[in-house]
């Protein structure tokens, strides 16, 4: 009953001190494609990430009822680090829908050309005129944002002391006028919802150094999970050896409180904490150390490693591939260590009789479309009007150049020979074997696919390859062959497909960078890279968030320079938030029904080859 009565009071003064405005709220959630499309069209960073932000302490004043309920310490105040731009989880601020949406699309700009320095006011100054300046269209709306928020802003007469200079700095900052210069943090003040706070001990900081073992040899740690989707400021503390080693941790009182790390020796397990994210919601600041055990000290058991008996067949030596380091902003040479294995002989792989007839009716399409004669563009002579030619030549001949009497501006149909070669990777990882429809896996669809492309294109005469990739860190970095391009589509190549399951991560750049190695080595005119993949890279070490995506842009960039033309097919629904930086706005095709990834597939080759 007291327990009870406890928790109404709570609910009670809390309801009082801060009311719900859902009437005005606008979430993250529904603005969270405009604000990523501002922020790069504002010359934002393409890795970074929009994430909702975890609320954390500032220093502005309470009212009564808010001290009542002990509540108002803490809001979700926005920032920006290497790898992310943290915004509320939702926004109501203001009394109007149309200004917190206005929000949302402010700090966008704001982040777009941030730049800090360390002055927190005098780079959100700076920051505001140069958004200003790059977004013209924006100042009607910041200027009734700014107008809203300085009459919420606290009064300096019911400040204390200390306080009052930093709040008429910022009131002055925000009108724009002069004020005297002061170091002041957000922490000190009430939010200033129209500023954004630079963390630089964000998800950018280089990792804690890792133990070095007693064999001498140094192994990459996992990173550790997120615990929910929201954004905390982190930093890495590095603890010196402890001296005690049989002070214990006193359990004479539960209490239900937590702080800061202290240097005890406790007994761990891999039992999950239920109140690690209300701990992580109350503190401020995350402090992330390493354990001071070595790999040496512990008893491991690595569980995604097969044994070799039971293991693919190794074929060749292996190779060394380079990987990209955003941080350091250097190609780190040899820094993966790439396997190409086979499956083993095992029982021959028969396609359901449906699967059987898609492949046949995708061969034929394929086979009239290679007959069918091509549009040739550009052209002295020919059928139809260019529309391109022609917009090019007229602005061309209105800039001053003279042309010939016979300009280049019309389009025929002709046959020709095709000069083609087409590289399919697949995506094999661990989590193909989650389940995309109610009786299929991910991986069976993308081994369907693969069987009725493989097919498809055998009736083309093109060259091709499928290849998969997996990863256990930079180590062990998997390259599964399927079918070579000298190799006939065989039941061998059947069988291969039907051995293919799911383990493992994805360590998308090295396996990029592998087959764009195998791919410039054909003599083909146009050459093809399809990548199928069913989520973004990662891995167990280092390599997840902005790591592998930069790693992963930074090969289709060097894929693109060696001439040939990446692609990616996805099921992935989050694609959009970082396909576009990987491959471009029309790099790639997601399917949002996993059982139309053939049909998407043979799209998606048809158009980049016509």
């Amino acid at each position: 009953m007291e327990e009870w009565i406890g928790q109404w009071w709570h609910r009670a003064i809390t309801h009082l001190a801060e009311p719900q405005r859902t009437h005005v709220q606008v979430a993250l959630k529904d603005m969270q494609r405009s604000i990523s499309l501002l922020y790069r069209a504002g010359g934002g960073d393409a890795a970074v990430r929009v994430t909702p932000v975890a609320a954390s302490r500032h220093g502005g004043p309470r009212h009564w009822l808010q001290k009542v309920a002990g509540s108002g310490l803490r809001s979700a105040m926005p920032e920006l680090d290497a790898q992310t731009l943290a915004l509320p989880p939702a926004i109501s601020v203001f009394d109007s829908v149309e200004l917190n949406r206005d929000l949302y699309l402010w700090l966008a700009a704001l982040a777009s050309v941030f730049e800090p320095t360390g002055d927190w006011i005098a780079d959100n100054r700076a920051a505001t005129a140069r958004a200003l300046q790059r977004f013209a269209g924006l100042r009607e709306r910041h200027h009734r944002l700014t107008a809203a928020h300085l009459a919420q802003r606290p009064l300096l007469s019911s400040l204390r002391a200390k306080d009052a200079p930093w709040e008429a700095a910022i009131q002055a900052a925000l009108r724009g006028e002069e004020h005297t210069a002061l170091f002041v943090t957000p922490r000190e003040v009430a939010p200033v919802w129209l500023w954004l706070n630079a963390c630089e001990t964000g998800g950018g900081a280089e990792p804690a150094a890792t133990p070095t073992p007693s064999n001498g040899t140094s192994e990459e740690e996992p990173a550790s999970s997120s615990l929910d989707a929201h954004r905390r400021r982190a930093r890495n503390v590095k603890h010196q050896p402890s001296r005690n080693a049989m002070l214990l941790a006193a359990k004479t009182d539960s209490l239900t409180s937590w702080s800061e790390l202290v240097r005890l020796d406790r007994g761990t397990d891999d039992s999950a904490d239920d109140n690690a994210s209300a701990a992580a919601n109350d503190m401020d600041t995350l402090s992330l150390a390493r354990s001071e055990q070595t790999t040496a000290s512990r008893v491991r058991f690595d569980l995604d490693l097969p044994s070799a008996s039971a293991d693919d067949l190794p074929l060749g030596p292996g190779t060394k591939t380079p990987e990209w380091d955003w941080r350091r902003n250097e190609l780190r040479p040899d820094y993966c260590a790439l396997q190409c294995v086979v499956a083993r002989t095992g029982e021959p792989y028969r396609p359901p009789a449906h699967l059987q007839a898609t492949a046949r009716r995708v061969r034929r399409r394929l086979e009239i479309l290679q007959a069918a004669p091509r549009w040739h563009k550009a052209q002295v002579s020919g059928d139809e009007i260019d529309i391109d030619a022609w917009v090019r030549f007229q602005s061309e001949a209105c800039g001053g150049n003279i042309h010939s009497d016979t300009p280049p501006v019309y389009a025929h149909r002709q046959r020709t020979e095709r000069s083609l070669a087409t590289l399919l990777l697949a995506d094999l990882s661990l989590s193909t074997d989650a389940y995309a429809t109610s009786n299929a896996r991910v991986i069976d669809v993308i081994r369907e696919a693969l069987y009725v492309f493989g097919s498809a294109l055998s009736g083309t005469g093109d060259a091709f390859e499928i290849l998969g990739f997996s990863s256990v860190r930079r180590q062990h970095v998997r390259i599964q062959h399927i079918k070579g391009f000298h190799e006939p589509w065989s039941d061998a190549i059947h069988t291969r497909i039907g051995a293919l399951k799911p383990g493992f991560y994805t360590r998308m750049g090295a396996a990029v960078r592998d087959a764009t190695q195998r791919l410039s080595a054909r003599p083909e005119r146009q050459r093809l890279l399809l990548v199928l993949t069913d989520g973004k890279p990662n891995d167990i070490d280092v390599y997840e968030g902005r790591y592998g995506l930069e790693d992963t842009r930074h090969a289709i960039q060097e894929a693109r320079a060696a001439g040939l033309i990446p692609f990616c097919v996805t099921i992935d629904h989050e694609a959009h938030q970082y396909l576009p930086m990987l491959f471009g706005a029309q790099g790639y095709a997601l399917v949002h029904r996993p059982q139309d990834l053939v049909k998407h597939l043979t799209q998606a080759w048809t158009t980049l080859t016509s």
